[in-house]
């Protein structure tokens, strides 16, 4: 039995736990260049995709929050949302706080799709005590990225860096 995973709705989109037959979708988005060259830099191998699928579900299981996959109401794969304590080691520490993040395929990109679903993630983390306060971090350079971070009400930035490279942490709460 896996762990009770919230369907949340939006007039375009559905956001839902991930299922094993979502993997190979999941990880033609993370080993797509354009895709991943603000995030990790480089395509992910499917070895790579396939932990942070599993990750996806462990979050959910472990902390009773994690990430949802993103279709369209007609069940196109959209990409990936969601909060996270991956424990980073950034600069400065983050320790404690849910790390908001986001993901798009290349062909959903540029719709306000990604705004939609991290609107709708906030709805509902709204009123739970974990999530009085989250972040994101994003590459300085990603600008579509940061225009989602500041509709869904993230401030403050802080420069900082992550695996030695810059990275813009963001606030919200």
């Amino acid at each position: 039995m896996g762990p009770d995973i919230p369907v949340l709705e939006t007039p375009r989109l559905r956001l839902r736990g991930h299922r094993l037959s979502d993997f190979d979708a999941s990880a033609a988005m993370w080993a797509d260049e354009a895709v991943v060259r603000h995030i990790l830099g480089r395509p992910s191998s499917h070895e790579e995709s396939w932990s942070r699928f599993l990750r996806y579900v462990g979050h959910w299981v472990t902390l009773g929050f994690g990430y949802w996959l993103v279709e369209t109401r007609a069940g196109d794969f959209v990409g990936e949302v969601g909060f996270a304590d991956y424990r980073r080691a950034i600069d400065p520490p983050q320790t404690g706080l849910p790390e908001a993040g986001w993901v798009l395929c290349r062909a959903m990109q540029g719709q306000g799709l990604a705004t939609e679903a991290v609107g709708r993630m906030h709805d509902w983390a709204s009123g739970r005590r974990e999530f009085g306060r989250t972040f994101c971090f994003i590459e300085p350079a990603h600008e579509a990225s940061i225009r989602v971070a500041q509709k869904a009400g993230y401030g403050a930035p802080v420069s900082g860096t992550y695996d030695g490279q810059p990275a813009l942490l963001m606030f919200r709460g």
